[in-house]
């Protein structure tokens, strides 16, 4: 598997970021002859525990955060960040959740866009939502560099592939989101998992500009 890096869009002191924003990302990457293949989606949502006892009945962690891929339907993902772990679990997990009532849904954030192919890039680039609602709150590109799978060798190829793209860009940058592989003991090839922990430390950030 090849490894995906996360970029979220920081605006520049004095600009709001609106969809305008996407809409020329996705002009910068057609202008390199990107090849627009499909449409993403990602579903990433904050769960808590769901107890109504004074004293809790059943020991369980205090956040767990999932991630859907369409492309991996199949699958579902769960970090828990104090815990420092990745899980991958079957989907039916889901439906087991729901009917367990151990977690409720607390709130829920759509990834979604279109995927380009360009060279040897794969780049997807979205827009960030709260579900349900057409509420903006990012700005993201995934970019992968698809000859590697090593997260070290594909650090320095990405960041100069998006050094050269945005250069001149004086609206915002869009910014690496670096989350600490090792310290979740993910190792150097590339896994679903490390995608999951990067839509989750991106979904935490969201949440924490929402309160700010």
């Amino acid at each position: 598997m090849t490894v995906k890096w996360l970029y979220y869009w920081q605006p520049s002191i004095g600009v709001t970021m609106s969809s305008q924003t996407l809409s020329i990302a996705i002009k910068r990457i057609e202008a390199l002859h990107g090849v627009k293949t499909s449409r993403w989606q990602i579903t990433a949502s904050q769960f808590r525990p769901n107890q109504r006892e004074p004293v809790p009945l059943v020991e369980c962690a205090r956040e767990l955060l999932g991630v859907v891929f369409s492309e991996v339907p199949d699958k579902y993902y769960f970090a828990l960040r104090q815990e420092h772990m990745v899980v991958e679990a079957d989907a039916t997990m889901q439906a087991i959740m729901e009917k367990l009532q151990v977690y409720r849904n607390r709130l829920t954030i759509l990834f979604e866009g279109f995927q380009y192919e360009l060279g040897d890039f794969h780049i997807k680039a979205g827009r960030a939502v709260l579900a349900h609602t057409e509420n903006l709150r990012g700005i993201v590109l995934e970019v992968d560099y698809k000859p590697l799978s090593s997260v070290e060798q594909s650090r320095r190829v990405v960041q100069d592939f998006m050094e050269v793209w945005q250069k001149g860009e004086t609206t915002g940058q869009f910014v690496p989101l670096d989350p600490n592989f090792s310290e979740f003991n993910l190792p150097d090839l590339y896994s679903w998992q490390h995608t999951a922990l990067q839509y989750v430390t991106l979904m935490a950030f969201v949440f924490s500009q929402q309160r700010t």
